[in-house]
């Protein structure tokens, strides 16, 4: 049957909703081994006692920790390829209570080292 491209778009996606390509099984295996990699560097670092004596300990394990929770929203949630109202309603939040939680660390950081 000899169908125009227009009415045979309209036979397939009859809701006007656009399918988005998902990830395939390489990307999930790639996505695993970086997601892993981080994972040893973080329990690596726990283990230098040089290190965990520092101040820059606990601030690379919350970055890291904080790379690791992307990648897995943006991959395994599928956040990267929803429509992007989604990702404003989900980031917008995060990033609000985040900004929150660092200024309140900033705010009364000196009474935990004052205490100690």
């Amino acid at each position: 049957m000899n169908v125009p491209d227009s009415a045979e778009a309209a036979l397939h996606a009859p809701t006007g909703e656009v399918e988005h390509s998902h990830p395939t099984w390489s990307i999930y295996w790639k996505v695993a081994t970086i997601l892993t990699i981080i994972t040893v560097a973080e329990v690596w670092a726990y283990y230098i006692p040089s290190f965990v004596a520092s101040r820059g300990f606990v601030p690379t394990l919350l970055i890291l920790s904080a790379l690791k929770f992307t990648i897995v929203v943006m991959f395994y949630m599928h956040l990267k390829y929803d429509h992007r109202i989604f990702r404003v309603l989900f980031t917008g939040p995060l990033l609000i209570a985040a900004l929150t939680l660092l200024a309140l660390m900033f705010l009364f950081g000196h009474l935990y080292i004052k205490v100690m």
